[in-house]
């Protein structure tokens, strides 16, 4: 073959040049196109901005097999089949007569059947419509300080407070169910709101009686709040019982709207602080069940109650605990069966449902070895009932069935994740929104074989051309023989040849679980943007966490900060075993129970840790409240030791690391006292920390100053990383 000529290899040579630069370029251009995250909207948008794609008000109809879901301010309706068609405009909804004029969107309707419900306006008036008939009811208007708002529809009655006493709205008539002196509420939120109490009134079935809590606090201690807006600053008292002092004392009373009478339940022996009443729930038959506790919470009873005269019908069961029982949830009666309820308990080991008859005897109950965590129904037949639970993942969430008869155990969804359902009332289509780790937003009609028959919608990646950080979920071995659930989040440019910082961010205390197998793996957007930043962001739920069953979380009793804190060092030996991890440069942040973790982790563990930013911390359970602390921790006076070894003003002396503490001016769940006396042993002990306080806020900040409050804990891990 001839030699090639000098042309033809200058154009051989320039094309190569060519396409090797291009591919540079092509490659530089698609790194380019992904921009980084802002802190402000890392902290702002990931709900927002960075929102998963989703159906608005998606649920099936009550007692239907029809589901509905909002687009462009219309209703669409599908059926079992998935065909789906619109239903109803916002322009069609306003030909309804007597439809309140001026609507600019679709209400959000509160469904009693398939073809009734009812919606509140901007001014707070009710409205009852009957789509059948294309008619709307004018009802009541909200009244009272908006603290207490409860809203009976089939009865148009309302429940709300006004000056921490109770009131009954009817369509003729306000009727004021209480009239107390200051220090005693009625109609409110007890017990703050702890052992599953999250209102404070419960409608029966007919709207024709009222059940409400009523708090004593008059022997709570006053604790002093700061108002730094007035001048001269103010000072606003509130009622906080602390661990081991004198506590509310709660009664449970029932207005009858006939007579206007009101009745309260037999509860005690003694009108005193020694109990809780908890998990209020009427029967078909209008009996009134309530689970009374001892304050030493080691032991429940169900009793039923009779709603006319406040006695007491029956004790159904005593159930005891050698730690602490925790009761969360009401009885459900079984439809169909009026005699028979479904009892949530974590008795055997792991929370599940137990069936009874009234007269206290175990009908059967669920055999498995996880975690079941919510109810979501019965279908038609009330054959079966249907619940959320773990399954053999405790970072997962799935659909379960449930079969009544023998209380046989079945799960429905498969695919890996945290599921959402809702079910039809026939109890044979199920809608399942889930997530995980690669999957923002999934939506499913399918059945109750788990065969899917319509994909409803599949959302795109809301970060497609942004710079996100990589998320890896895992387990890693304890000292307790208990393996641990783990998150790490690595820098998108991640290399393993380098050594990175790493941040741990902990919570670790109960009823809370931060490793989850959803988007993002349960993690807040903030720290994908530290991530970016050059740290590996690291998180583990250790004992004491929930999800993991009995054993797993009653591990920290009467020591709090223990176990918690020998699980996260078992992470941060698992850290520093892998070669991308600086060993020397480790820091720590965490928020309320977190914020004692940090604080502890720092103090005694003083060579792990470079730095700790710890938000609202726990200092000493001595100044927290008795309905938290003393189930953990039992009363100051019954577990000194327990309390003495959980006291963080006495490590002062062991911190190396750099600490900053941050605390909302206007806390009222971990109040200031606690920093101002860890900040005093540091004076006293020589030792030098950081202080920053949010004026206005509470517990937590939240809002536009919350961009600036992780600002300030990025800065400070920065700077001292």
């Amino acid at each position: 073959m001839g030699k090639i000529p000098y042309f033809s290899q200058n154009f051989t040579i320039m094309k190569t040049l060519f396409l090797s630069v291009s591919l540079i370029l092509s490659t530089f251009l698609s790194l380019a196109q992904n921009r980084a995250l802002t802190l402000e909207e890392s902290v702002m948008g990931q709900f927002s901005t960075f929102g998963a794609e989703n159906l608005s008000r998606l649920s099936f109809l009550p007692n239907s097999e029809n589901y509905i879901y909002l687009k462009d301010q219309t209703l669409i309706m599908g059926n079992a089949k998935g065909v789906e068609k619109p239903w109803l405009t916002l322009e069609s909804f306003k030909g309804f007569a007597n439809a309140p004029e001026n609507l600019e969107r679709m209400p959000a309707f509160q469904w009693q059947d398939a073809q009734n419900a009812y919606f509140q306006d901007k001014e707070g008036r009710y409205y009852l419509v009957n789509f059948k008939e294309r008619k709307v009811t004018t009802g009541i208007k909200e009244e009272g300080d908006g603290t207490v708002s409860d809203y009976h529809p089939a009865s148009q009655r309302l429940a709300y407070s006004s000056k921490n006493n109770l009131f009954v709205l009817t369509s003729s008539k306000a009727i004021q169910v209480t009239d107390q002196p200051a220090g005693i509420v009625s109609g409110q939120s007890v017990s703050r709101n702890e052992y599953g109490i999250e209102k404070g009134t419960f409608w029966n079935d007919e709207g024709s009686m009222l059940a409400f809590y009523e708090k004593d606090e008059r022997n709570v201690s006053e604790y002093p709040l700061t108002d730094y807006t007035t001048t001269p600053a103010s000072t606003k008292n509130i009622r906080y019982p602390m661990a081991g002092a004198t506590s509310e004392k709660i009664r449970v009373g029932v207005f009858n709207v006939a007579n206007e009478k009101t009745v309260f339940l037999e509860l005690n022996s003694e009108y005193n602080d020694q109990y809780y009443a908890t998990n209020l729930a009427w029967s078909p038959d209008n009996t009134l069940y309530v689970v009374w506790m001892n304050r030493k919470t080691d032991e429940c009873k169900l009793i039923a109650f009779d709603p006319q005269t406040g006695k007491q019908r029956a004790v159904i069961f005593t159930e005891k605990d050698d730690k602490w029982v925790e009761p969360s949830q009401p009885i459900i009666f079984i439809p169909g069966q009026p005699n028979q309820f479904l009892w949530y308990s974590y008795r055997d080991g792991y929370h599940q449902w137990y069936k009874y008859n009234t007269s206290g005897t175990l009908l059967g109950s669920m055999k498995v070895a996880f975690e079941m965590t919510g109810w979501k129904g019965f279908d038609a037949k009330n054959q079966y009932g249907f619940a959320m639970g773990t399954g053999s993942n405790a970072t997962e969430s799935h659909l379960f069935r449930i079969r009544l008869s023998d209380m046989f155990t079945e799960q429905i969804t498969r695919v890996g994740g945290v599921h959402n359902v809702s079910i039809s009332g026939s109890g044979k289509v199920v809608i399942d929104n889930y997530s995980n780790l690669n999957t923002p937003r999934r939506i499913d009609l399918m059945d109750m074989t788990g065969k899917i028959i319509k994909n409803m919608l599949t959302s795109k990646n809301p970060y497609e051309g942004v710079q996100i950080s990589s998320t890896e979920l895992l387990t890693i071995p304890s000292k307790s023989g208990m393996p641990l659930h783990a998150r790490v989040i690595k820098p998108s440019n991640f290399d393993n040849k380098k050594k990175y910082p790493v941040v741990v961010y902990t919570y670790n205390g109960p009823h809370v679980q931060l490793v989850t197998n959803s988007f993002l793996g349960g993690a807040s957007l903030w720290m994908h943007y530290l991530a970016e930043q050059g740290y590996i962001v690291f998180t583990l739920d250790g004992r004491g966490s929930m999800n993991r069953g009995k054993a797993f979380e009653q591990a920290i009793h009467r020591q709090l900060g223990t176990a918690e804190v020998e699980d996260q060092l078992a992470g941060v030996e698992w850290l520093k075993s892998q070669s991308y991890v600086d060993g020397s440069r480790i820091g720590v942040h965490g928020w309320s129970f977190g914020g004692f973790m940090t604080t502890s982790l720092l103090l005694k563990s003083p060579d792990t840790f470079k730095v700790g930013v710890a938000g609202g911390p726990v200092i000493d359970w001595n100044l927290y409240e008795v309905m938290y602390t003393e189930r953990y921790m039992d009363t100051p006076q019954e577990n000194p030791e327990g309390y003495a070894n959980a006291d963080l003003t006495k490590y002062v002396k062991n911190l190396k690391g750099k600490l900053l503490m941050i605390h909302g001016a206007d806390d009222d769940v971990v109040v200031m006292q606690h920093n101002m006396r860890f900040l005093k042993a540091c004076v006293d002990n020589g030792v030098q920390v950081d202080f920053f306080t949010y004026p206005g806020h509470q517990h937590n900040v939240r809002g536009k100053d919350r961009v600036h409050l992780m600002k300030k804990v990025i800065d400070y891990l920065t700077e001292n990383l």
